[in-house]
């Protein structure tokens, strides 16, 4: 039976200290006050003071209150009946609907085995041109979407969740603003996806602890899935939020901070969450997802800047676009081989022509005398960014690749696309009379 302990050392902001024995790192207590009951996470141990993060905050603690550990760390219910509802970062019920406690699962344990995966090798379809052609998604990836505030990224994320070719969706929220979160529900609902996705949402007004939570319940949750044969996507925002939550509990522990005062861990707490992307071998799989706004555009911020190490690429959303340049999916040769003969070429032919689009857009803008070829490049980007970039193009690949296609067709004679004679024999689109 575990001991109750009735003096709390120090309260300092949300985090309050302890002295007690045989406590682990992420085990939880309640702490209860003659307001209520709360939870609270251990999150720091320094011989026998332990540290804990209160789920409700510290407001209302007094040092007379009791702390009663419960010997296990976070826990989530799982089952099916987890499809279609929507949670909060403690795994309570936001959709008013019945809380779950049946089959409770641990959070926050480690990555999968290596011995346990497979090389990937299959396609995530998703209906957007410029993920689908250019930059393949790949099962058990793992992208950053890198953007800045006031791009379209969570709408980019909800058409993700309604497109993509996998068995679940788990979407991960954090620090939304509530309006996102209202947007997100409403578009999965009318969308018809909310039967496959499960929902884990932390608002910038709930306690800072659960915004660190969202993550590895979400993960946490789509490993079980996939060890059931599933193959679940991951879709998480904002990874940002969540590394300003942790900066936030380091400089509350009075910690000495790195780079911008983030924490000297940040690496590996951004790492521990990525890896968990898995294909197994015997099972389903786990791909991630994850939204990384850039302060400032700045690509060197600690947050962005650990990100890339850890990560298999990166789309970058600018202007309301994935931008060709910059944006890389790793692992997209594994898959683009087995789509159709001309992929590959298209994909490669097609940003070639857009880089010396953008040369000539540049020349026109300084002054300088177009000239036939260069107005057959500015004519062949304005139909590239409109048909193929622009984020409201749903179409399928094969849809896209004959698109791609036809804009060369529209602007440029064969000869002139730098393509193999014979793709141009089998696909290029036949004059009508």
């Amino acid at each position: 039976m575990k001991k109750v302990h009735s003096r709390i050392e120090s309260i300092i902001g949300n985090v309050i200290a302890v002295r007690a024995e045989d406590v682990g790192y992420g085990e939880l207590a309640e702490v209860k006050t003659r307001f209520g009951t709360s939870l609270a996470e251990v999150i720091r141990l320094d011989e026998g003071l332990v540290s804990l993060q209160v789920f409700a905050g510290g407001r209302g603690i007094s040092t007379g209150d009791e702390v009663r550990f419960l010997g296990h760390p976070m826990q989530v219910s799982f089952s099916d009946d987890l499809l279609g509802r929507i949670f909060d970062g403690a795994g309570e019920p936001r959709d008013k609907g019945p809380a779950l406690a049946d089959n409770l699962i641990s959070i926050g344990g480690p990555s999968v085995n290596p011995a346990k995966r497979i090389i990937p090798r299959e396609m995530i379809r998703t209906g957007i041109p410029m993920i689908d052609l250019f930059n393949s998604l790949v099962k058990s990836q793992k992208l950053p979407i890198f953007s800045v505030s006031g791009e379209p990224y969570n709408q980019l994320l909800a058409r993700i969740a309604m497109q993509a070719e996998v068995d679940i969706i788990i979407l991960g929220g954090m620090g939304l603003k509530y309006d996102d979160y209202l947007y997100f529900k409403d578009a999965l609902e009318e969308g018809g996806a909310i039967q496959k996705t499960i929902m884990f949402v932390h608002t910038a007004a709930d306690p800072v602890v659960e915004c660190l939570m969202v993550p590895d319940i979400s993960l946490a949750v789509a490993e079980r899935f996939a060890l059931k044969g599933k193959n679940v996507l991951v879709l998480l925002t904002d990874m940002t939020n969540f590394s300003d939550s942790l900066k936030e509990i380091a400089i509350t522990q009075e910690q000495v901070p790195s780079n911008r005062g983030y924490p000297g861990d940040l690496y590996s707490q951004l790492a521990s969450r990525y890896e968990k992307a898995v294909d197994f071998s015997d099972a389903g799989s786990i791909t991630i997802l994850a939204v990384t706004t850039m302060p400032g555009d700045d690509v060197t911020h600690p947050v962005p800047d650990n990100t890339g190490y850890i990560t298999e690429g990166q789309f970058y959303l600018k202007g309301g676009r994935i931008e060709p340049f910059g944006s890389l999916s790793r692992l997209k040769q594994q898959v683009n081989g087995k789509t159709r003969g001309d992929h590959r070429a298209i994909m490669d032919g097609m940003i070639k022509l857009y880089s010396s689009y953008k040369d000539s857009v540049e020349k026109k803008s300084m002054g300088f005398q177009m000239s036939a070829w260069d107005k057959k490049l500015l004519s062949y980007g304005e139909a590239f960014e409109r048909e193929m970039m622009d984020l409201s193009v749903n179409i399928s690949l094969e849809a896209a690749l004959d698109k791609g296609w036809a804009i060369l067709a529209e602007s440029f004679e064969p000869e002139e696309t730098g393509l193999r004679s014979e793709l141009i024999e089998k696909y290029w689109p036949k004059k009508t009379a």
